[in-house]
């Protein structure tokens, strides 16, 4: 073997070897990356792509135009499906995302500068000046008792985590009201938990019905799919229908987003169930924590494959998000006429919830929400009155 022969094959191993090195440390920086399951698979073809041409260059260097345009090819393919790939993250980056952090409460505020809540055309036939009732609830309703606030509470700044009137969502409003931390909470009704917490504290919850609402599930825009039935529900959140294909959609695995225990809207998930074992849905499906006991609604990147639930209001008046569409439910459309005449099968009350508070002006609020002027607020924020 002549010396030349031994250098170009030395010459071959240690720029390989020096390649597959750069190649290694390249494709475990992209699998580190939110993208890697993709570049490093390309970084792994291109290192052996590269060993081979500079082999190539080496042994037959007499074809170096014929390896350089090999490797432009090469190149050149790669950039087809990069550019496609990076085409189709922007575009399901870009999509919004249905979160409660979308939501800026503070316009819903009371005596607000630009209040976005439902005004009385006339003074409120009650005032409360003083002993004041202390009042926390759902997100989703928040716009609704800040307009009772607005009618009948003194003009102040009522800040939004600490005040007599706060917003700390379905969970924890439950729980500041069963540790006597509120007098009045308005809410969906109480989850089988938050039912056996206050037995266990030795608290009656008395739930007074005040308005109506709409329990919606909506897909991405692009979904075929205009309507499930409610067998069809229970059978995705059981497990037991796993594909869009099964219920007149494209063939895609279907991500049925999920919301945590306690919360208003997975409550109404769970008694839509009925007897039926709602599945475990993996965590990255599920709303995860955000700081102390508030928990955040998990995020809703509506790909064409996702299923989610809200409430009609939040849904639709809150959040606004056109890249989501409100499925129908046993052929109804949710919408405040078929809440009215209850044709939409997931229609149900929210309620003024106490639980013995001591409060002399709880009760008057209450019995002033279920008046005329009450329910006019109902009306105009975006429900269905009970009366």
């Amino acid at each position: 073997m002549n010396k030349e022969l031994v250098g170009k094959i030395f010459g071959c191993i240690v720029l390989g070897a020096i390649i597959t090195v750069i190649g290694v440390v390249a494709m475990v920086m992209t699998a580190l990356n939110a993208q890697g399951r993709v570049y490093s698979l390309l970084v792994a073809v291109t290192t052996v792509v590269f060993i081979i041409y500079i082999i190539g260059q080496i042994f037959a260097p007499q074809k170096s135009r014929l390896w350089n345009r090999a490797l432009f090819v090469y190149f050149l393919f790669c950039t087809l499906p990069v550019a496609g790939y990076e085409i189709s993250s922007y575009y399901h980056n870009s999509i919004p995302m249905v979160s409660e952090a979308e939501v800026d409460l503070e316009q819903y505020k009371p005596f607000g500068t630009d209040p976005k809540i439902q005004k009385l055309d006339q003074p409120a036939t009650l005032s409360l000046q003083s002993d004041l009732p202390k009042i926390d609830g759902a997100t989703a309703l928040y716009p609704l008792y800040a307009s009772f606030v607005q009618a009948v509470y003194p003009e102040k700044d009522y800040d939004l985590a600490d005040s007599e009137v706060m917003v700390s969502k379905t969970p924890t409003a439950y729980e500041n009201l069963l540790d006597g931390k509120v007098d009045v909470i308005f809410a969906a009704a109480p989850s089988e938990e938050q039912l056996l917490a206050a037995k266990e504290k030795g608290v009656e919850l008395k739930l007074t019905p005040i308005g109506r609402e709409a329990f919606v599930f909506f897909v991405h825009a692009e979904n075929p799919v205009q309507g499930l039935t409610t067998q069809q529900i229970q059978g995705i959140y059981t497990g037991d229908i796993i594909s869009w294909e099964e219920v007149g959609g494209g063939f895609e695995i279907i991500r049925a987003f999920q919301r945590p225990e306690n919360s208003g809207s997975q409550t109404m998930l769970q008694k839509i169930m009925g007897d039926k074992e709602l599945m475990t849905a993996p965590q990255e499906d599920v709303v995860t924590g955000m700081g102390g006991i508030i928990e955040q609604t998990a995020n809703y990147k509506n790909y064409s494959n996702a299923i989610g639930y809200s409430f009609l209001f939040y849904a639709t008046e809150m959040v606004r998000n056109g890249n989501i569409r409100l499925l129908a439910i046993d052929g109804v459309t949710p919408n405040k006429e078929t809440i009215k005449n209850r044709a939409y099968p997931f229609a149900a009350e929210f309620y003024a919830v106490t639980a013995g508070t001591d409060n002399p002006n709880a009760e008057k609020l209450i019995e002033w929400i279920l008046s005329p002027q009450g329910q006019e607020l109902v009306e105009k924020t975006g429900y269905i009155p009970v009366k």
